[in-house]
């Protein structure tokens, strides 16, 4: 291990502390720390000793054997973002509330830093979804690790979205939206809005409406190899779409089309970790609250 980049949460100041016992752990242990360049002016702005040496990282990553986001799910799918196609692992320090991805709580930074030096880890790889239309009108990183989210625009009626799945029809939903999830994405957006939860190591897409008009209409599940078409009808003439978060605001002539990402993120998870115990813990699931 040479090099680590630093990813973290501009808003939460308790991320402060994990950044300094990460960066020292990794320091005292010979291996140079980067921090993305935000990040690092927010450490500035709130006075954290940035003396120990470091290095600036704007847009591009370059080399690296590993990075960190501090915060929550948001700030590891920006890291994501900036990483892109560099294949740098990812792990998620935790400083936020749910956290299915940032899943390394802050107390444990030092025994998981021990163990990713002495390479007890492993390395998950996450599909993506990637966003094409033919005029190229997303302004951004046109991929998705959580969800592409087709949304009516403020208060707006409802819109109509006609969805084709590997050239067969699929339905003509109506509602406030639709959803096309990954199963990384299935505990996200999907899950809020009564989509099923998947194993993120199974190759699926879920479809996943968002207040449909209809009671009859479910969420549905299809292989992730297959291309998905989505044509929006809007009574305002337009619509939003959201990769992760990340909003546009299209025309409603525009064709979406959207299929598997021809690269993964690799996500950095420590051994004895696993996606029950993490629904367990996250969701408490087994746990009555009558007991309290």
């Amino acid at each position: 291990m040479e090099r680590i980049i630093i990813f973290g949460n501009k808003y939460r100041e308790e991320v402060i502390k994990h950044t300094k016992v990460l960066a020292d752990a990794f320091r005292q242990r010979g291996v140079e720390v980067g921090i993305e360049k935000d990040f690092c002016q927010f450490l500035i702005e709130k006075g954290c000793d940035l003396s120990y040496p470091h290095t600036v990282i704007d847009e591009e990553c370059g080399k690296a054997d590993m990075a960190f986001s501090i915060g929550g799910d948001g700030t590891f799918i920006r890291a994501a973002a900036k990483i892109g196609k560099s294949g740098i692992p990812l792990l998620g320090i935790n400083a936020g509330r749910l956290g299915f991805l940032a899943d390394v709580s802050g107390d444990e930074i030092g025994n998981a830093v021990e163990e990713i030096m002495d390479g007890k880890y492993k390395i998950e790889e996450r599909s993506l979804l990637r966003l094409h239309t033919e005029d190229r009108l997303y302004t951004d990183f046109n991929y998705a690790l959580n969800e592409i989210a087709v949304l009516k625009r403020d208060s707006s009626a409802m819109i109509t979205i006609h969805a084709w799945a590997n050239g067969v029809f699929v339905n003509s939903y109506q509602a406030d939206g639709l959803l096309v999830a990954t199963s990384t994405g299935s505990t996200a957006y999907s899950m809020s809005v009564g989509g099923p939860i998947v194993v993120p190591q199974a190759s699926n897409f879920i479809l996943t409406p968002v207040a449909p008009h209809s009671i009859n209409v479910r969420p549905i599940i299809i292989p992730d190899t297959w291309d998905i078409e989505l044509k929006v009808e809007s009574r305002n003439k337009h619509f939003l779409i959201a990769l992760d978060g990340r909003n546009n605001i299209f025309d409603d002539k525009t064709t979406l089309s959207i299929r598997k990402a021809d690269f993964t993120i690799k996500t950095v998870k420590r051994e004895d970790q696993d996606f029950f115990c993490t629904l367990r813990t996250k969701l408490r699931w087994g746990n009555d609250e009558r007991e309290r």
